[in-house]
């Protein structure tokens, strides 16, 4: 059935929300390793202590996480001024002794400071830290003799470099944070679609039940009444009322998979038959050609509940339904007599019908007109045609 189908994949998170998540757990992991490995293999200058690099490098990361995780659920982590505390002076502090071989570590700080902090604090802990990197790098160029040239691709690679694993470090929180919010997208995009569908089932199966099964329990009593004075006619009626059941039941099944179609030329002849077994007199102008198919299945629709409506709650002795183009639109007009007392109450069948003409911004007025008559109008514009 469609509704059950429409609601397995709510509850299944999304695989690319985990994947995400797991990159960027690899991605810290990689960019922690960068400057422990300049460290201890001395890039930059003598080879540092190995349990000291290792060391500082898992508590930023670990802190690092801290931060991305809670960027990713968009909030900040508690205690966070603290944390971020921590994680700067594990940067900086290092430097002391590993000098160059450890400033690759300052873009979690950069990271950190753009998603902690907010206006120009943050454009403060992004810009200081590139800016202190630049310096060093051309203040140390001098001793060791580098050229104009060789300063500024030193100072552009220091820089790339930082704001590469920075931007990284950041999307990758980011991006995650996307992925959840897509899924909670998804999720309630999925659930909107299991409420609609719902309705739509609701609605199409009580506009069918209703003229059906006021057509079974009329045809039953007039079985019963019919069944010592002419048997044979009473006969009839019962073959009639068992055809009536079976295509019921064939379109409550078309319903539940959404194949329920519908057509005013037949929704009208069936209302005439049944009005006439009522001992309604019923009067049909129907001057209508080429319709579109969402405009007919609305009229066959406010046919179909303009009649049932008839049976059940009048003692009508006439009822006409007519249709046609008037000013800039189409309308179908259900009119009844026996009506007195009536009110234009909203009952689950008009507001059904009202949701279907509002899909085409039509619409349905319904209430008595005098004389103790009873009126459904149902208008579409033309311009939906």
């Amino acid at each position: 059935m469609t509704v059950a189908a429409a609601t397995s994949p709510v509850d299944q998170p999304l695989p690319t929300v985990r994947r995400a998540r797991w990159f960027l757990v690899g991605l810290h992991l990689a960019l922690v390793a960068v400057a422990p490995v300049f460290t201890i293999a001395g890039f930059e200058g003598d080879a540092g202590n190995p349990a000291m690099a290792v060391l500082a490098a898992l508590a930023i990361g670990a802190l690092q996480l801290r931060h991305s995780f809670a960027a990713a659920r968009g909030e900040r982590p508690r205690g966070w001024p603290w944390t971020l505390l921590a994680l700067t002076v594990l940067v900086y502090l290092p430097m002391a002794w590993f000098a160059m071989d450890w400033a690759p570590m300052q873009y979690f700080v950069i990271a950190s400071g753009a998603m902690l902090l907010r206006g120009w604090p943050a454009g403060i802990a992004v810009a200081a830290p590139l800016l202190a990197t630049a310096t060093r790098v051309v203040g140390e160029a001098p001793v060791n003799g580098e050229s104009v040239a060789q300063e500024v691709l030193a100072v552009a690679y220091w820089i790339v470099g930082l704001v590469t694993g920075a931007v990284a470090l950041y999307g990758s929180a980011r991006l995650v944070q996307i992925l959840d919010e897509l899924e909670a997208t998804r999720t309630e995009l999925a659930e909107l679609a299991v409420g609609r569908e719902r309705l739509r089932v609701s609605r199409d199966l009580h506009d069918l039940l209703g003229q059906s099964l006021s057509a079974v329990s009329l045809k039953g009593d007039l079985a019963l009444r019919l069944l010592h004075s002419d048997p044979l006619a009473a006969r009839a009626e019962i073959a009639s009322l068992t055809e009536v059941a079976r295509d019921t039941l064939r379109g409550v099944r078309a319903v539940t998979r959404g194949e329920h179609e519908v057509s005013l030329r037949t929704e009208t002849k069936g209302a005439v038959a049944l009005l006439s077994a009522a001992g309604i007199d019923a009067r049909i102008d129907l001057d209508l050609s080429d319709l579109p198919a969402p405009v007919e299945h609305l009229l066959a629709w406010a046919v179909r509940e303009g009649v049932t409506n008839v049976l059940r709650h009048s003692q009508a002795t006439t009822c006409s339904i007519t249709a046609g183009r008037r000013h800039a639109s189409t309308f179908l007009e259900v009119v009844n007599d026996g009506a007195r007392g009536a009110t234009a109450g909203e009952g689950s069948g008009l507001a059904g019908l009202t949701e279907r003409a509002g899909a085409l911004t039509g619409s349905v007025t319904a209430g008595p007109v005098g004389d103790g008559r009873f009126r459904l109008l149902v208008e579409v514009p033309k311009e939906i045609q």
